[in-house]
């Protein structure tokens, strides 16, 4: 089981991985050796994703997500399978904890009297000091 939350765990069954050829640098170890990992998890079949929670993931992970409702993922950057299948679920867990936060809803205020009053003192000041900023006209 992977710990997402204290209230949000994913079974490791539905995650599955796929081994692929990693591109880039690294001469004979790259060409001969699949060391990249491709993560694939279905949010949409999953149970513990709740509809809410699916909409927000679906914004998290962008292009990562088809339409379908599948996350793919990605990692090559190291030189093991272990360390890319480890650095894939590290990603995956991140993603899944930014749409398991819940967004804070802003409440609607009103400008007090005395800040309004501020501001419109500020902006007859500003347009004082513009005026004077013109040519100066002479009396006969």
């Amino acid at each position: 089981m992977l710990e997402i939350t204290p209230t949000l765990q994913i079974d490791e069954s539905e995650i599955t991985f796929a081994a692929k050829r990693a591109s880039g640098p690294g001469g004979q170890h790259v060409n001969k050796v699949s060391t990249a990992v491709e993560l694939r998890f279905d949010a949409r079949a999953c149970a513990a994703i709740s509809n809410e929670m699916f909409i927000r993931l679906r914004k998290v992970a962008g292009r990562r997500m088809t339409a379908s409702g599948e996350i793919i993922l990605t990692a090559d950057e190291h030189r093991s399978r272990i360390d890319n299948k480890r650095a894939a679920t590290k990603r995956l867990v991140d993603m899944l904890k930014a749409a398991a936060k819940k967004p804070k809803f802003r409440v609607a205020t009103k400008p007090s009297k005395a800040s309004k009053e501020r501001r419109i003192v500020a902006k007859k000041t500003t347009g004082e000091r513009k005026k004077m900023r013109g040519k100066l006209k002479l009396v006969d």
